[in-house]
């Protein structure tokens, strides 16, 4: 019933332009708010607390079903004309920030559906970050259950507690204050009120879509590339941090904090190497390559996707190199995708850990963030996340490549998908549209998978979750 509320600002837009489009809407607000009341109705008197298994099934669901129900506007618009299929596609992709879209003529759809879909995008972001920070935790999974020692609020306990919505608040107030700066900081550099809004709902959310076929390439100004530079930049950071960096009024915990470090140095390898590289084959001259390699280089690894050029056409290793950046992704407790900083940095130090109790088998050598051990059991749960991870990937990239798609298509949107990231390489560099159905429906499940942290969906599928 809340969902079907996020109807209403288009049926605005769809006045305001008066572009055609406001039956859907009306219609879409009138079916989703109908399901809801229907469901909650007949449970409104019933009072329980919620357990974790009630935790996995909530966050699970709250990305399939309003996934499910957003798709209804693209159904029932005659402007689209999407299949079920593609519809549901281009909702989810856009509730899960990934970015990745079956539509093409962007710059002709009506001001409502282009809006609509920015929206999609901001408010999974609201969900992913309340989600990750506030719940993950306390389901014990993912890497953010390093944070309860020193993040506020209930990131710290084991079960949920008023306190949720406190974080909740304060958390919502960030990513809104980042969204308004991110819409004002576009719209002082040039776009149209419009597009500044749309573009900061996707920036911040790290989606990636764009009401214009070129994305950013249409506004052709690097002050508008180095504004979604740097958003994109604070939006891959922990919003835990953020959360501690607005309550202290001071940045030098984003400095002290050893996955936000390693994030960045990061980020700053992989801008000088993609410059460089980029200059040193004449793509580009060299204030181009700055800025259209750090802009790509930014966009791809915080899994955002914005395009300023089609790097998958960038000689040799390069458009590799970036995918593999996206592979990271952001933060841990971010609106990012990908396996998230935190979690490479545990398997690289266990690496390397590793290797030295071969040297000295007898040596007690802990793995440390920072100053702090960690303990065994978080180092098993992230190679348990990465081997789950990979399992999915490699069957879903078999199952893809059964459809008749061809190797680099296939393993580079099933990589897109699974890490929200968007643009892939091949047939799906620009757009997923010519995809045949099957593959649309393995994509789907792939970007719950992705958003979900793999387990959180996974869990769902056993047989022992749904025992008494």
């Amino acid at each position: 019933m809340l969902f079907s509320i996020t109807l209403l600002p288009p049926v605005l837009i769809s006045v305001i332009y008066n572009d055609g489009a406001i039956n859907a809407f009306i219609i879409s607000f009138f079916i989703t708010l109908g399901a809801g009341l229907f469901t909650w109705l007949p449970v409104y008197k019933t009072k329980q607390d919620l357990r974790t298994r009630d935790g996995f099934l909530i966050t699970a669901l709250f990305w399939a079903v309003l996934g499910l129900a957003g798709s209804l506007p693209f159904i029932l618009n005659d402007a689209t004309q999407l299949s079920i299929v593609d519809a549901v596609f281009e909702s989810i992709s856009g509730l899960t920030t990934t970015g990745a879209t079956v539509i093409t003529g962007l710059d002709d759809l009506p001001k409502s559906i282009l809006f609509y879909r920015q929206q999609l995008q901001w408010l999974g972001g609201i969900g992913i970050i309340v989600i990750a920070v506030a719940i993950l935790p306390m389901l014990g999974i993912g890497g953010m259950q390093l944070y309860r020692a020193e993040t506020p609020g209930p990131v710290k306990d084991s079960k949920l507690t008023p306190r949720i919505t406190q974080t909740a608040k304060a958390l919502f107030f960030i990513y809104v204050s980042l969204t308004i700066a991110c819409a004002f900081a576009y719209w002082l550099a040039g776009m149209t009120a419009f597009d500044a809004i749309c573009h900061a709902f996707s920036t911040v959310a790290i989606g990636g879509f764009s009401t214009h076929d070129a994305s950013m390439a249409f506004f052709d100004s690097p002050a508008i590339l180095i504004i979604g530079i740097i958003f994109m930049l604070l939006s891959g950071i922990n919003f835990a941090l953020h959360f501690v960096a607005w309550r202290s009024k001071s940045v030098m915990h984003f400095l002290k904090d050893p996955e936000c470090k390693f994030y960045l140095w990061c980020v700053l390898f992989g801008v000088v190497v993609t410059v460089l590289y980029l200059y040193s084959q004449n793509v580009y001259s060299f204030n181009q390559s700055l800025l259209f390699g750090s802009f790509e280089l930014v966009s791809i690894l915080t899994t955002t996707g914005f395009g300023v050029a089609d790097y998958s056409q960038w000689p040799t290793f390069l458009p590799f190199m970036l995918f593999m950046f996206a592979l990271m992704g952001g933060c841990g407790g971010s609106t990012a995708g990908g396996i998230k900083v935190m979690r490479v940095m545990l398997i690289c130090k266990q690496g390397i850990r590793e290797i030295y109790r071969l040297i000295h088998p007898n040596a007690i050598i802990p793995v440390k963030v920072g100053n702090k051990p960690v303990s065994d059991r978080v180092i098993e749960a992230v190679w348990g996340f990465f081997a789950a991870y990979v399992i999915s990937f490699m069957i879903m990239f078999l199952i893809l490549m059964a459809t008749g798609l061809d190797f680099l298509t296939a393993f580079s949107a099933i990589g897109a998908c699974i890490n929200n990231l968007g643009p892939g390489m091949g047939d799906v560099a620009a757009h997923y549209g010519d995809l045949n159905s099957v593959a649309k429906w393995v994509l789907c499940f792939a970007m719950l998978l992705g958003r979900l942290e793999v387990f959180t969906l996974l869990v769902l599928l056993t047989p022992a979750f749904w025992r008494q």
